[in-house]
C-alpha cells in the first residue's frame, strides 16, 4: 500500500534500523533506498535489513527521490531522512492516514526537535512574503513527507537544501489537499555554522526561484530594499550577540613569547649589528625603519631564517598556558611587527589559532629585501585609535573576522609599540616590561617570565 524511499549519504549507523522500522508496519509493502555513492556500507547495511538499493549516479537528494519515485509500485509514497534513528513509533501512521482516507494529497511532519535556525530566520520571513498560504507550516523544511505518486511526478526537484520547500511550494502550486501533522520529538543534530550559510542560499534561491514565474509575486523595488535593509539588520544583531560568547587572547613576539628579538640575533648571525643599530638610531618612520631593515635580509634562505628562530627560547610554559586558554575557549593569536615566516612557526609551536605579522618577500627559496606590510596593520573608516599604521587596526580585523568583541580580548605586550592595542583591549597584560607608561596603561603587569598569571584573569 506505501512505499517508503529513503535518500541516503554515509548512513550506515543508522539506516538498517530506519529499514527494519518501516517493513514493522503493516501498511509498507516496500522500502527503497536510494544511496547516492556512500563510502560507509550504507547499502549493504539497507539491503541487508530488507530493503531495495538504488545506486544513485548523480549526488544529490532531489536526483535520489526522483530515481526512488521512478522505481516505486505504490500510488501513495512516504519518505524519511537516513540519518534519524529512533523515528516516533506513530510516524509512518500518522503521515499516510490523511492520504489514505483521501483527507489529503500531501503531508509534511511537524515535529518537537532541538534546531531550526534557517526555518525561523529564513524560510518563514520569505514564505510569509511570496506565500502567504503557506506561513502557518510550523516546519516547511522538514523532509519527512508523504504525498500522492501522480503529484510527485509533476514536480520539478533541487537537488540542494532547497528541495523540501520546493516541493512544498510546488504542492501549493497544485492546488494539492495539504495536511501537516505531528509526529513527536526528533532528535536531530544542528547542522554546523559553517554549514548554515549554504543552507540559507540554497532555501532561499528555492522560494523566490518558484515564485518568478507568478508574475503577481514581483515586488516593487522599495520591498526589495526593505527585505535588504531588514536581512543586514538582523546579520548585525546576531554577530553582536554572538561576539559576547567569543573570546581572544594576542601575544606579542620579540620580548614577549621570544627571550630577545628575531632581528637581533639575525643581527649577531649574520654580521649587520652595526646597520641595525644605525637604522634604529636615525629612522624615526616605522614603515620606513621596517622596510629597510627588511633589505639587511636580502639573500638569506628561508632555512637561514628558520634556523635562526628554532635557537631563540621561548618563555618556557607558553604552550602549556596556551594550551589552558584554549580549554577556557580562547582563540589565540600572534600580532607583530615582526615577519609572518617567523609568527607563522611560532603560531604552530605553540598551537595558536592565527598570526598577523609583516610578509617578508621570498623568492626562490631567498629573501630579496622587500617587506609587504599587510592592509590589516593600516587604518581604514573603520579604525578606533587614529593611527595609520598600528596593530590595533590588525586587532580590530582579527575581531571582526572571528566575530570578537573587543572587550572580550586581552593582549599581552612588553614595549611601547603595544600601548595603543593594550589601550583598547579588554585587558593589557604587560610583560616584563621597562616602559612605564605601558605599565600603567595596563590591566596588570607580569614581572616574572612566566604566563601563568594569565590564567588568573582569563
Amino acid at each position: 500500500m506505501v512505499t517508503v524511499i529513503i535518500p541516503t549519504l554515509n548512513e550506515a549507523k543508522t539506516i538498517g534500523n530506519i529499514v527494519r522500522f518501516c517493513l514493522e508496519n503493516s501498511l509498507v509493502s516496500e522500502v527503497i533506498v536510494v544511496d547516492d555513492n556512500s563510502e560507509d556500507g550504507t547499502a549493504s547495511a539497507a539491503l541487508a535489513a530488507g530493503a531495495k538499493i538504488i545506486n544513485s549516479k548523480i549526488r544529490g537528494k532531489g536526483i535520489s527521490m526522483k530515481e526512488g519515485i521512478q522505481l516505486s509500485r505504490n500510488a501513495i509514497l512516504l519518505f524519511l531522512d537516513g540519518d534519524i534513528d529512533p523515528y516516533p513509533p506513530d510516524t509512518i501512521n500518522l503521515l499516510a492516514a490523511p492520504l489514505i482516507e483521501d483527507e489529503a494529497d500531501f503531508v509534511k511532519a511537524t515535529f518537537a526537535r532541538n534546531a531550526g535556525r534557517v526555518t525561523e530566520l529564513v524560510a518563514k520571513p520569505l514564505l510569509n512574503i511570496y506565500y502567504p498560504g503557506l506561513s502557518g507550516f510550523s516546519q516547511p523544511l522538514s523532509g519527512m513527507i508523504a504525498g500522492r505518486k501522480n503529484f510527485f511526478r509533476r514536480i520539478d526537484f533541487f537537488n540542494d537544501y532547497g528541495v523540501d520547500i520546493g516541493i512544498l511550494i510546488d504542492m501549493y502550486l497544485m492546488k494539492a489537499r495539504i495536511r501537516e501533522v505531528n509526529i513527536g520529538y526528533i532528535e536531530n543534530n544542528s547542522k554546523p555554522w559553517e554549514s548554515l550559510g549554504k543552507m540559507s542560499k540554497e532555501v532561499s534561491r528555492a522560494i523566490i526561484a518558484k515564485a518568478q514565474p507568478q508574475s503577481e509575486f514581483n515586488l516593487p523595488e522599495e520591498e526589495i530594499s526593505s527585505i535588504e535593509t531588514i536581512q543586514r539588520e538582523m546579520h548585525n544583531t546576531l554577530k553582536e550577540n554572538l561576539s559576547k560568547y567569543h573570546k581572544l587572547i594576542v601575544f606579542d613576539l620579540d620580548d614577549t613569547v621570544f627571550n630577545g628579538r628575531f632581528i637581533d640575533e639575525c643581527a649577531v648571525a649574520f654580521g649587520f649589528n652595526r646597520e641595525l643599530e644605525d637604522l634604529r638610531f636615525n629612522e624615526k618612520d616605522p614603515i620606513i625603519l621596517t622596510k629597510r631593515i627588511g633589505l639587511l635580509l636580502k639573500g638569506k634562505t628561508m632555512d637561514d631564517l628558520l634556523n635562526i628562530v628554532s635557537r631563540i627560547e621561548m618563555v618556557k610554559d607558553i604552550q602549556t598556558v596556551v594550551q589552558a586558554l584554549k580549554e577556557k575557549e580562547y582563540l589565540v593569536g600572534i600580532i607583530s611587527h615582526s615577519y609572518l615566516l617567523i609568527a607563522n612557526y611560532v603560531r604552530q609551536n605553540i598551537g595558536g589559532d592565527f598570526a598577523y605579522a609583516n610578509q617578508l618577500d621570498i623568492y626562490e627559496g631567498r629573501a630579496t629585501g622587500e617587506v609587504n606590510m599587510p592592509s590589516y596593520f593600516f587604518a581604514s573608516p573603520e579604525s578606533i585609535c587614529g593611527h595609520s599604521y598600528c596593530k590595533t587596526n590588525a586587532l580590530q580585523y582579527a575581531c571582526d573576522k572571528y566575530n570578537v568583541s573587543l572587550r572580550n580580548c586581552i593582549v599581552v605586550g612588553d614595549d611601547r609599540d603595544d600601548r595603543c592595542i593594550m589601550a583598547h583591549a579588554g585587558k593589557g597584560v604587560a610583560f616584563c616590561t621597562g616602559d612605564e607608561l605601558l605599565e600603567k596603561i595596563a590591566y596588570i603587569s607580569i614581572k616574572e617570565k612566566s604566563f601563568k598569571p594569565l590564567l588568573d584573569i582569563a
